[in-house]
């Protein structure tokens, strides 16, 4: 198991957490899967930006970014040099420190056309 340290977020994790996590899980899927409710409006095709997370620590330690998820990420609210999308970034054994950006930008929720 994999320690993942979520900072605070206001509204899904105010008080932050540590959770644990099988190697090869999906970012993602482990912060749903311990009651973290990401959003992942494309249900985790990497299809958009919702599920977009900082890697404070152990960032090299994920698998590199293909070029799909590098052109998204080139559209997510409040992208640093160690940004991911939580759905395509699978955990390895190194411990992760992870924060969930306080912004999303989700085209289906204000009423965008895809």
């Amino acid at each position: 198991m994999t320690q993942i340290i979520v900072l605070p977020h206001v509204e899904l994790c105010p008080d932050g957490a540590v959770i644990d996590v099988p190697a090869g899980t999906s970012l993602c899927d482990g912060l749903l899967q311990n009651g973290i409710e990401i959003e992942h409006a494309c249900e985790k095709s990497c299809a958009c930006t919702t599920c977009h997370v900082i890697v404070r620590e152990g960032f090299d330690s994920l698998g590199s970014a293909e070029e799909k998820e590098e052109d998204l990420l080139d559209k997510a609210w409040g992208l640093e040099p160690q940004s991911r999308l939580s759905c395509q970034a699978k955990v390895a054994s190194t411990p992760l420190v992870i924060e969930i950006p306080k912004y999303t930008i989700n085209m289906v929720s204000e009423g965008h056309k895809k």
